[in-house]
């Protein structure tokens, strides 16, 4: 009689690294539209482990509270949207307005896509509870593009071709009078059009250098 044989049973086992940091981002991206949709106070933990098929004793495990995975997740949004050093020096070129045109576009397009404006609609949101996470989106978002204008700005005065006398203080303002508009308007909901956004942006950098050129 022939040995009847049985298929190796397969063990559970732990999960891989790879495979655990996958469960982390899916619990930390739903956590992040649960924020969003029912805000920090209405949002509950039971609510977010369901929704990706957890148990809260597996999301306290990671989180001590709401608070830590709320934090968790806005700076995960944060660091995946941040331009990397590399993608801010390909942007500058020999034209100080082709330069500052890419440097803003960086920035506004990184704002505009629906990541970038949920993140934006979460830290507006919240950022008077939690003063944190507003820092953090600044230092590692526009920081390092504001540092690096900052940087041209005072090479361009060093070669005559501008007159700045706080290269740092006239990169903040560049980043509020070029960026922060069309950031407003897509975070509103509102639809701004490539031409029109191309537009807006090209006037703003022309109105900014007039101001900083050489008299």
């Amino acid at each position: 009689m022939d040995a009847i044989t049985t298929p190796a049973r397969i063990k559970a086992g732990r999960p891989t690294r790879e495979q655990a940091e996958a469960r982390l981002d899916e619990l930390l991206e739903a956590a992040l539209d649960h924020f969003l949709d029912k805000g920090f106070e209405q949002a509950t933990i039971e609510a977010i482990a369901s929704s990706v098929s957890m148990t809260k004793r597996t999301v306290y495990a990671r989180f001590p509270d709401k608070v830590a995975l709320f934090r968790a997740a806005v700076r995960r949004a944060i660091e995946q949207l941040a331009v990397s050093p590399e993608e801010i020096r390909a942007a500058r070129t020999q034209d100080i307005a082709e330069t500052l045109r890419n440097l803003a576009m960086l920035r506004v397009r990184q704002a505009m896509t629906p990541a970038g404006v949920k993140l934006q609609r979460i830290v507006n949101t919240e950022s008077y509870r939690f003063p944190d996470i507003f820092m953090t989106s600044y230092e590692l978002g526009a920081l390092p593009v504001m540092q690096f204008i900052a940087e041209v700005l005072a090479d361009e005065t060093r070669a005559g071709r501008l007159a700045v006398e706080d290269p740092h203080l006239a990169a903040n303002l560049f980043i509020t009078f070029v960026v922060s508009g069309p950031v407003r308007i897509a975070v509103s909901g509102n639809y701004l059009p490539e031409k029109e956004l191309q537009r807006r942006v090209d006037y703003a950098i022309h109105l900014f250098l007039d101001g900083a050129r050489p008299r």
